[in-house]
């Protein structure tokens, strides 16, 4: 397949790489089609080819056998649980579970606003982590615990929980991050997308180990109620986002990993990737008597660095696709204005007023996240990966962005 654009050229403008996130190497580097060009067979201009929407048979297989996966995984996970904690336990640790998971979520929607992942695979990542993660850990455990009990020297309560949980509960967890990358490559391409992706399964992990959690205190104890407030308060209230925390290092690396995208180092990124947060989660739960100082000393400067890393990763996010939009605007796409509109929060906060007050909002809002989507088709292509395929994807994305621009003016 030949590529629509010029040949790469030798040099790489200065403001190409406006962050360290989406770095361009030289021999990547392509100009954006310019506005009114012959840019595709037939010498149509790039804007006037009708492509449709490609749906990708990876993105069907993996949320048709995810969901496969997590109805059969209903009925190993769902009787576990039932059995620790009864049907009273169960519906008090459902209800309790829905308070740390709403703030697991908002998180998600926080750091997935600038480019929203589809939301069938954030369906996919959610019932991994709820259930299918789940059935995955309970079925390894066992075979875990009697292939590295005797040899890691530890009772089994220390290894259980300092060596298995984390060990087995993170394979499980990430496993479904892996398969994401590997079969909707398109829509995980990025650190940002990996955290997106690792808080939404670790989340769904949560809520089902909160449920269960939960329910025991009020099934085993004398006192469930006063039981209930502890439990929650140490892992609603002081831990909601662990989990989180400990796959989203995960879900960072893998991401990187997709910015140079290829299936072996993708391969080669996952195993480093549990690294981090196999010990994350161990120092979590090594934590015993001095545990008020560690969670002061350690795990809350710990949590404030992840706070960190996700600011930073929406301000290099902005910038890039600030960047990318600015090419397409010298070749004639989009105006500076518009521009500055479409890759700012400020700009997009007017531009969605201004939007409502004329009636058109759904309509700016599709326009915002298509120029999004436009600039990060064009990071791909920067990329070096897959070049004339998302060239064509481009070029539908183009087409699609004047559509909605005249929805949204008319």
């Amino acid at each position: 397949m030949t590529s629509f654009n010029p040949p790469p050229g030798r040099q790489v403008p200065q403001q190409a790489n406006p962050s360290w996130m989406g770095q361009v190497r030289p021999r990547d580097y392509r100009p954006a089609p310019e506005a009114g060009r012959s840019a595709a067979p037939g010498g149509q201009p790039a804007y006037a080819v009708a492509l449709p929407a490609r749906s990708s048979a990876g993105m069907a297989a993996l949320t048709l056998g995810g969901g496969i996966l997590a109805f059969f995984s209903l009925f190993l996970v769902l009787p576990f649980v039932l059995e620790n904690t009864g049907p009273a336990g169960f519906v008090v640790g459902f209800i309790a579970s829905l308070l740390p998971l709403a703030s697991v979520l908002l998180a998600v929607r926080y750091i997935d606003r600038w480019e929203p992942e589809p939301k069938r695979l954030l369906f996919f990542a959610f019932g991994w982590g709820a259930l299918v993660s789940i059935a995955v850990t309970m079925l390894i455990q066992p075979f875990f615990s009697l292939a590295a009990g005797p040899a890691s020297g530890l009772d089994y309560r220390t290894f259980a929980v300092t060596v298995q949980a984390p060990v087995v509960e993170e394979f499980a967890k990430s496993l479904g991050l892996l398969l994401l990358l590997l079969f909707a490559r398109k829509q995980f391409d990025g650190p940002v997308d990996g955290i997106v992706f690792a808080f939404t399964v670790a989340g769904g992990f949560a809520f089902t180990e909160n449920i269960l959690y939960f329910g025991r205190a009020i099934a085993e104890s004398s006192a469930p109620g006063a039981d209930l407030a502890v439990i929650f308060f140490l892992r609603g209230v002081m831990s909601p986002f662990a989990h989180a925390i400990f796959t989203g290092t995960t879900g960072l690396i893998l991401g990187l990993a997709a910015r140079r995208w290829h299936s072996g180092l993708a391969l080669l990124a996952f195993p480093v990737g549990l690294v981090p947060a196999m010990l994350l989660h161990s120092g979590w739960n090594s934590m015993g008597r001095d545990f008020l100082a560690q969670y002061i000393l350690v795990q809350v400067p710990i949590f404030l660095l992840a706070v960190l890393v996700v600011v930073l990763l929406r301000v290099a996010e902005r910038r890039l696709t600030r960047q990318r939009l600015l090419e397409y605007a010298a070749a004639g796409w989009l105006t500076p204005q518009e521009v500055a509109m479409m890759s700012t929060p400020a700009g997009r906060r007017s531009a969605l007023r201004w939007a409502g007050s004329v009636g058109r909002r759904p309509q700016m809002k599709a326009l915002l996240h298509a120029a999004t989507r436009l600039a990060f088709t064009r990071q791909r292509i920067l990329s070096g990966r897959d070049v004339a395929a998302h060239q064509l994807d481009e070029q539908h994305q183009l087409g699609e962005l004047l559509r909605l621009r005249e929805a949204v003016l008319r």
